[in-house]
């Protein structure tokens, strides 16, 4: 029993550390692509190409509106307005960054338990039950889906110094 105990208790304070070196991750690679795209002219960030959202702005106003959401939902006290429109791309770099660093205080002082634990979501498109671990997981997932976007859009126009944000390299190379 003592090892069944201590096995469970290495695993979940593995755990722990994984999800928030992966919310440092995060911040990282959301400060990374914003310091590389302050390096280009605000004009093209707002130039629709074809893409699954038509500009970088469009893509990175996405990012922050659903990271929000996300973290509305783990955050009961996280004061997120869906509807607020961020204007400018200066704006939305800013709101994007401010609200990862916000969320990786957070998640860096939740306990096991709290990460753990099952939080209800009902909404218009779906119902779960998840941890919070698990919804932490698809927003970070998420946003690095929409990064790799952001490179794509990027290299529509004509950027090709794009930054490495690999995890791999965020674990060796960047911490």
């Amino acid at each position: 029993m003592v090892k069944e105990n201590l096995i469970f208790e290495l695993e979940t304070v593995g755990l722990t550390s994984l999800i928030r070196n992966y919310v440092d991750y995060d911040l990282w690679t959301n400060i990374t692509l914003v310091n590389w795209l302050k390096t280009k002219p605000k004009k093209l960030l707002e130039k629709e190409v074809i893409s699954s959202f038509p500009s970088v702005l469009l893509t990175l106003k996405h990012m922050y509106k659903t990271q929000g959401y996300w973290f509305a939902i783990i955050n009961e006290k996280y004061d997120f307005d869906p509807e607020k429109d961020l204007f400018t791309i200066d704006e939305v770099m800013s709101c994007l960054v401010e609200q990862s660093a916000q969320i990786a205080d957070y998640v860096s002082a939740l306990t096991v338990k709290e990460l753990q634990e099952p939080v209800l979501v009902e909404s218009p498109w779906f119902n779960c039950e998840f941890s919070a671990l698990e919804y932490i997981m698809q927003f970070v997932n998420h946003n690095t889906y929409h990064r790799g976007q952001v490179v794509s859009i990027g290299r529509q126009l004509g950027f090709t110094d794009a930054p490495m944000t690999d995890y791999n390299f965020y674990n060796i190379m960047a911490k």
